[in-house]
C-alpha cells in the first residue's frame, strides 16, 4: 500500500479545487471530505443509517487521492481490515452507528492494546437494538468509552455542526498517530444529516501529524510511553497481538509485570495528555449561578436557549465539550467552580451527566429527551428560567 507522504503532492493537487470555497453538504459528508484532507487513504466499511452518506463519499473520492475504498461483508470485517491498512502504513478509517458500533467493540479493544492509529465514525441513532433507524440519538456515550473490556483509555470528539465534522476530522487523524490510538469521532444522526455551509482548508495549510517511526532494534510497544510504530513490508519484524505482550511484541501473558507496564502505559499515554487532548467551549461569566452543559446536536438548541434566556436577564453560562472522551474534567471544574446549578440536556437518559456529577461541586440537573427528537430551545429555556428561580 502506498504510503501518505508519498501522496501528499499528488493529493493536494486534487483537493485544492474543493477548497476555499462553500459546499452546502451533509455532516456526514463534511466527515468524509475532512478525513481525505486529513490524509485518509483506506476506508472500509459496512452500510447502515444514519452513517451511509460517509461510505458514499469515501468510494467517490479515495480513488482520485490514490486511496481504496472496500465495503465489506459486516462491521465485524470492515473494523479488522481498517487495523490491518492501518499496519500497512495506511490513515485508515470506517464509519457505522450504534449496531455496527456495537459488533466492533472487540476489534477496537484490539485496536487499544495494539497501539494501531485509526479512526472510528460513529453517527449515533436512536436504540436499543435496531430502535429507531432512522433517528438521531446519544445513546453511544458510555460505550465508546467502556464498550470494550479491560483496562484502557479512549479519545472520542462530538461535533456539532458540519464545519466541525470537516475541521475535527482532521485532528482525530492527527490524535491517533500521535497517541497510536484509535479515536472515535462521536457524531450523532442529527448532526450528521442536517446541511449547512462548509469551507475546506487550503490543502498546505493542513499540517498532517507524521507517524512516527522505529529505528532497527527499537520497541515498538515500549520504551516510550507512545512507543514508535514499525509498519509492515519496511524490511523489520514484529509480532502484533492482542494478548498481554513484551515491549518486542512477543507474547507473554502468565507475568503479572509485564501485563501491569503495558496496560499502566497504555493508559497513562492518553491519561497524562488529558490537558492537551481537552476541547471545551466555555461561556460563563463569573457572576452566572446556572449555566448549560450540552454536546453534539443537543448543543445547537441548548446554546439558543442560553441566548435567548440572557436576553431575558438571566446569568446563565454555556460550557459544551468538544473532547468527550478522555473527560476535560480540569476545564469542566474551573468553568463550574462558581455555579449553584448545571443543566445537562442529553438525547439519552442521562450519560454524560453521570460523569460530569463526578467531577463538579454544584448541583447537576439531566434534561433527558428520547425519541429521535432533538430538544428545542424552548423546552431548556422552561428549564432555565425554572432553575433560576431556585438558585
Amino acid at each position: 500500500m502506498s504510503r501518505p507522504a508519498e501522496n501528499r503532492q499528488f493529493t493536494d493537487l486534487y483537493l485544492a479545487r474543493l477548497a476555499g470555497q462553500e459546499h452546502f453538504i451533509q455532516g456526514d459528508e463534511a466527515a468524509a471530505l475532512g478525513a481525505v484532507f486529513a490524509g485518509c487513504n483506506f476506508f472500509g466499511g459496512y452500510p447502515i443509517t444514519p452513517a451511509s452518506e460517509v461510505a458514499e463519499v469515501m468510494a467517490r473520492e479515495l480513488p482520485s487521492v490514490g486511496g481504496y475504498y472496500v465495503q465489506f461483508e459486516d462491521e465485524l470485517a470492515s473494523i479488522s481490515a481498517v487495523i490491518g491498512a492501518a499496519w500497512a502504513g495506511a490513515r485508515s478509517m470506517t464509519a457505522t452507528s450504534g449496531p455496527g458500533f456495537s459488533l466492533m467493540q472487540e476489534s477496537i479493544g484490539y485496536a487499544c492494546m495494539t497501539e494501531t492509529p485509526c479512526v472510528i465514525v460513529d453517527v449515533q441513532r436512536s436504540g436499543p437494538s435496531t430502535g429507531q433507524a432512522t433517528l438521531p440519538a446519544q445513546g453511544d456515550v458510555m460505550q465508546a468509552r467502556w464498550g470494550t473490556h479491560g483496562d484502557h483509555e479512549i479519545i472520542a470528539l462530538a461535533p456539532s455542526s458540519a464545519q466541525e465534522c470537516a475541521d475535527l476530522m482532521i485532528r482525530c487523524f492527527d490524535l491517533a498517530e500521535e497517541y497510536r490510538t484509535p479515536v472515535i469521532f462521536l457524531m450523532d444522526g442529527e448532526i450528521g444529516h442536517l446541511r449547512e455551509r462548509v469551507v475546506l482548508p487550503q490543502p498546505d495549510t493542513v499540517k498532517r501529524a507524521a507517524r512516527r517511526k522505529a529505528a532497527v532494534g527499537e520497541p515498538v510497544f515500549g520504551g516510550k510511553i507512545v512507543p514508535p510504530m514499525l509498519e509492515f513490508g519496511e524490511g523489520g519484524n514484529v509480532h502484533v497481538t492482542g494478548s498481554t505482550h513484551r515491549e518486542d511484541g512477543l507474547r507473554d501473558v502468565q507475568t503479572a509485570e509485564v501485563h501491569d507496564r503495558l496496560v499502566r502505559r497504555l493508559v497513562a499515554k492518553i491519561e497524562r495528555a488529558r490537558n492537551e487532548i481537552a476541547q471545551v467551549d466555555v461561556d460563563v461569566d463569573d457572576d452566572a449561578s446556572l449555566a448549560v452543559l450540552a454536546y453534539g446536536a443537543t448543543a445547537r438548541p441548548a446554546k439558543g436557549a442560553v441566548l435567548r434566556a440572557r436576553a431575558e436577564g438571566h446569568r446563565v453560562g454555556f460550557i459544551r465539550p468538544v473532547t468527550i472522551w478522555p473527560f476535560p474534567i480540569d476545564e469542566i471544574r474551573r468553568s463550574c467552580s462558581n455555579l449553584k446549578r448545571l443543566l445537562v440536556p442529553e438525547m439519552n437518559l442521562g450519560l454524560l451527566v453521570r460523569e460530569v456529577e463526578r467531577h463538579v461541586d454544584c448541583e447537576v440537573v439531566p434534561l433527558s429527551k428520547i425519541g429521535g427528537v432533538v430538544h428545542t430551545s424552548s423546552e431548556i429555556l422552561s428549564a432555565i428560567t425554572e432553575a433560576d428561580k431556585r438558585c
